[in-house]
């Protein structure tokens, strides 16, 4: 692998975002209708390979419903304002109007708001009660202290979900959570990330996770590179994670950890590129963001924007482009692809001539 001398006293190897891959058209096409893209992790089959990410500003548990119902998954924050509030329906609306550098300022005291195992319970079983899949989301933190009540509550998968998560986090503080042996007591699949290093990877899958999200510090609503320096280029992440997924699968003889790309995700063409470079899945937040039904109201924010101490993150205006259905089975009105990403997402495999998710994970890519 070559590396580049950024100086005399440091070199670093060249990444790529999405932006800099094309994915090359083949000799042979098909017909986009032949296409599958369905997807299945553990015992859980999905028409869609795309989750919506736990972000208040796309989903509530209406919309994790309305997503299940479309074949997707979407995933629940539990130390968002549905389990802190009984109804955060004004609190949303209030956070769509703030204005300017105020917005981080009340975002922080609107979440300092105490999390409620109680809603926690409630949020969980209304999703359960509409018969779709049920997955919910913690941060690294907060998994000991309410992980008991997410599976008592009767959680189908539950997601654990960082900036960046460690297998072998270190802290003097307090017990770190010890991944390997918290996934091992669980009866039900786990996904875990963000990460975006073969061997980072390579140590969450040891954990025994079920699927691994690729990525930090690139999404939308994210200004981690800004405020500590950090980012990797999607491309190259998700190609190093499948890598190591590839090894992994011969060093556990025969199981698969599912790869599912984090970050970077703005249109329909980042899917495609996504999975071209290994990825199983997508875990997508602004594309849903724009969604009329979206909680946000056309604004977008993940938890990293209110964080008490240092906030990654800000809250992004995008509008809003049609309701959820539109934006992922169309018909698009707009050709900046927002809209209709799974009909895209057809058509470029069927422009490739692949028919399934892993054989198109093996399509020629070029750096542009």
């Amino acid at each position: 692998m070559t590396e580049i001398e950024i100086g005399r006293a440091k070199r670093g190897r060249r990444a790529y975002a999405f932006d800099d891959i094309a994915i090359v058209p083949s000799r042979r096409t098909r017909d986009p209708e032949e296409v599958s893209v369905a997807w299945q992790i553990d015992a859980y089959r999905f028409e869609l390979p795309i989750m919506a990410a736990p972000m208040d500003s796309v989903m509530s548990p209406e919309t994790v419903v309305a997503m299940g119902h479309h074949g997707g998954l979407g995933v629940l924050d539990l130390e968002g304002l549905w389990t802190r509030y009984d109804d955060p329906t004004d609190l949303l609306a209030e956070v769509a109007a703030l204005q300017g550098p105020a917005a981080t300022g009340r975002l922080q005291e609107i979440y300092a708001e105490p999390i409620k195992p109680e809603l926690i319970t409630a949020r969980l079983e209304q999703v359960r009660a509409s018969g779709v899949t049920v997955a919910a989301s913690l941060s690294p933190q907060r998994t000991k202290e309410f992980a008991k009540v997410v599976v008592d509550a009767g959680v189908d998968m539950f997601v654990i979900r960082g900036t960046t998560v460690s297998a072998e986090h270190v802290s003097s503080q307090s017990e770190p959570l010890n991944l390997k042996e918290f996934i091992y007591e669980l009866d039900v699949p786990v996904i875990v990330g963000g990460c975006a290093t073969y061997q980072a990877a390579l140590h969450l899958m040891r954990t025994g996770a079920a699927g691994v999200l690729v990525g930090f510090g690139g999404g939308a609503a994210h200004t981690t590179r800004t405020v500590l320096g950090l980012a990797v280029p999607m491309a190259s992440a998700v190609a190093d994670v499948a890598a190591a997924r590839r090894d992994y699968l011969d060093e556990s003889q025969g199981r698969y950890v599912h790869v599912i790309a984090d970050g970077s995700i703005g249109r329909s063409g980042d899917v495609a590129k996504a999975i071209a470079c290994g990825a199983d899945a997508v875990m997508v937040g602004s594309p849903l963001a724009r969604a009329t039904e979206a909680p946000g109201r056309g604004f977008h924010w993940g938890s990293e924007a209110w964080h008490p101490e240092l906030p990654r993150g800000q809250r992004v205006e995008f509008g809003t482009v049609g309701s959820l259905e539109e934006i992922l089975f169309g018909p698009s009105r707009v050709a900046d692809g927002t809209m209709n990403i799974v009909g895209a997402l057809r058509r470029s495999m069927a422009t490739t001539g692949y028919t399934e998710l892993k054989e198109f994970q093996r399509v020629e890519v070029v750096v542009q």
